[in-house]
């Protein structure tokens, strides 16, 4: 194997959207032309008993949502695709930061008829600070929406990125005829069942007309296609790759997700510009090159679980640089520690396999008995290596969780033990009594927790809503528990580390003006 053209092979970007813009869908699609599976599944198809390959957790399955990252890896023309689907719900930003520092690109998937959306444009901003590159698929053409030429104004105005078209719609909802493809300079019919034999590329000629005797020739809709088209190349953003590799423009692609109509088309030109892997920071602030002979890697997601049956972890780690070999060994950086990685695996969404051997820019999964944790660096050789820190956020909303059955206790401590360390949900004690917190940015995350103990672990909760809290972290030297009371509630985090709990900015106001000389942290690099 040589590593160069192994490494020069490799695509792995993650999908990026607002909640039901289709992101799912496309990951469906991306997956069922690369020839990974033969038929998509339908994020709608709760009745029938289908669902999207990459929602594998069964309460992604009952509501039609994504709400973990899942990881596929497939072949496509050539190359070694790693996709990531992300969750599009907001309570869940923090699964989607995280994921979005261990890929080379994004795909933003944007509902056409909304235009871009409050979770989109956060998510947006995350690649734009990482300067990656985003390909834009404008969605749901089979459906009415609005004017194309909008659509792509409001990605330069909204985001502040440059925007180039690489193909046009020809109408759209029951009228959409096909795409101008202007990248490869051809039209794309959209074909129904009365013409489903007929020729479905169409040449165009020097004057930008298609070639050939067809019936939409004469549509004003066609001909409204055509001047679009004429004036994006006159008035538009030239075509610039290094622009578009250094995330400064994006190329926009209509198309369907759902009937698979353009997704082909956007997929071939991904793959000829999407990036290989490029070099990650150390916290040293140097590069490490991905064709270096020393393997280095990391944590970006822990996830208990996946397979019910055996009550397993996988941590999954974005290699780096060199190569991995089954039953290697590593070093990781937090501990110092040697570890020996057997029995990894790569991923089709909850589907696995053991993986031999993986290169920079794969995506493997390792079986976890407690060693990992989130953002921790492993590495091969002499020299210690340890990337940057990944995105933690403030816990906002706050429960009381007690097990309803007091004879199951052990696999209420089992549970909640395992999912916090997934990282989605903040696990607090409380100072003196021990009693359980939860600590998250959305209602939603609550609701999860709670149906995967239940279902994963056998063990029914009682929740109790302590409502909006701030938390802060203070030293343990400048600690004296009297300092707790009703409005700043004193806990230790799941690594002992004292966090009191404000009920509001006032309380933390007055607590900072009766303790002058202690500093409050609002996030804390934790470590075992």
């Amino acid at each position: 194997m040589k590593l160069k053209d192994e490494v020069n092979k490799r695509r792995t970007f993650a999908i990026i959207s607002h909640p039901d813009a289709g992101k799912t869908t496309i990951t469906e699609q991306l997956l069922l032309f690369s020839g990974a599976i033969r038929q998509a599944g339908t994020v709608k198809g709760k009745k029938s008993g289908k669902f999207a390959k990459s929602d594998w957790m069964e309460i992604e399955q009952k509501r039609g949502i994504s709400v973990t990252s899942s990881v596929m890896q497939v072949d496509y023309d050539g190359h070694q695709i790693n996709i990531v689907d992300t969750p599009g719900h907001e309570d869940f930003s923090e699964d989607t930061y995280r994921t979005l520092m261990a890929v080379d690109a994004a795909v933003m998937v944007i509902d056409s008829s909304k235009g871009i959306e409050p979770q989109t444009k956060k998510l947006f901003q995350v690649c734009a600070m990482r300067g990656i590159p985003i390909f834009t698929f404008m969605n749901k053409l089979d459906r009415d929406g609005r004017e194309p030429m909008d659509l792509i104004g409001e990605l330069e105005d909204v985001l502040g990125i440059d925007a180039y078209a690489m193909n046009w719609p020809i109408g759209m909802g029951k009228n959409l005829i096909g795409l101008y493809d202007i990248y490869n300079q051809r039209i794309e019919r959209n074909l129904n069942d009365e013409t489903a034999n007929e020729e479905r590329m169409v040449a165009i000629d020097d004057n930008g007309e298609a070639i050939g005797d067809f019936d939409f020739k004469a549509s004003t809709i066609y001909s409204q296609a055509l001047e679009d088209v004429e004036l994006m190349q006159e008035a538009g953003n030239p075509f610039d790759e290094e622009a578009i590799m250094n995330g400064q423009l994006t190329p926009v692609f209509f198309g369907s997700a759902l009937t698979g109509f353009g997704v082909e088309t956007f997929l071939d030109a991904f793959v000829d510009y999407a990036p290989s892997p490029s070099p990650v920071e150390t916290i040293e602030d140097e590069k490490v090159d991905p064709l270096q002979e020393e393997l280095t890697g990391f944590v970006f997601k822990i996830q208990a679980n996946m397979d019910p049956k055996h009550r397993d972890r996988i941590a999954f780690v974005r290699i780096c640089s060199g190569a991995f070999e089954e039953g290697m060994e590593v070093k990781l950086t937090r501990t110092d520690k040697k570890i020996r990685l057997n029995n990894t695996t790569q991923f089709m969404a909850d589907a696995r396999e053991n993986v031999k051997e993986a290169v920079a820019g794969d995506i493997i999964g390792l079986y976890d008995t407690g060693n990992f944790q989130i953002g921790d660096t492993i590495y091969t050789g002499k020299n210690a290596v340890q990337f940057k820190p990944l995105p933690q956020f403030t816990p906002e909303l706050f429960m009381k969780v007690s097990p309803k059955n007091v004879m199951k206790q052990k696999s209420f401590h089992k549970g909640m033990e395992q999912l916090v360390q997934e990282g989605a949900i903040q696990l607090y004690r409380t100072w003196h009594t021990e009693d359980y917190i939860l600590g998250a940015v959305g209602q939603l995350q609550f609701e999860v927790f709670q149906a995967r103990l239940l279902n994963e672990y056998n063990s029914e909760v009682t929740m109790e809503p302590m409502g909006r809290k701030m938390a802060r972290w203070i030293k343990p030297e400048d600690l004296d528990p009297k300092m707790s009371s009703s409005r700043n509630l004193l806990c230790k985090d799941r690594f002992g580390h004292p966090v009191f709990l404000f009920e509001n900015q006032f309380a933390l106001n007055w607590f900072t003006g009766k303790y002058p000389d202690v500093e409050l942290e609002s996030l804390l690099e934790t470590e075992e």
